[in-house]
């Protein structure tokens, strides 16, 4: 029973700060990797990381706010653009490679051959 507790009070000890923190370390992490990686597929993944941080920044300022459940709904309308824009990103990455055969960025610089 003193391990719910000790979770109790440590939880209650969390606040907005932390989740800002962990958010700006997620999106620094995201635009690290939207501009560093050659690789399409990890730039995809550098915009999700961005993403989710902005999702973490409506749940907690839901939270912490006195905004009901308006954080919330952002933060599920979000996740549903992600899934949009990964699937077609997906896609046209796929069709890039089949045609360029490789998935580099810097290295696909035309539309047409």
């Amino acid at each position: 029973m003193t391990d719910m507790s000790t979770l109790s009070t440590f939880l209650t000890h969390i606040g907005l700060g932390h989740f800002l923190f962990i958010s700006g370390m997620l999106f620094s992490l995201g635009i690290y990797g939207v501009v560093t990686r050659k690789n399409a597929v990890m730039v995809l993944m550098g915009i999700e990381l961005i993403l989710n941080s902005a999702n973490i920044n409506f749940v907690a300022f839901a939270r912490y706010g006195n905004y009901g459940f308006h954080g919330q709904l952002a933060a599920l309308f979000v996740i549903i653009l992600a899934a949009a824009e990964s699937a077609i990103a997906l896609a046209i990455v796929l069709n890039i490679y089949k045609t360029f055969n490789n998935v580099n960025v810097d290295e696909i610089d035309k539309l047409r051959e």
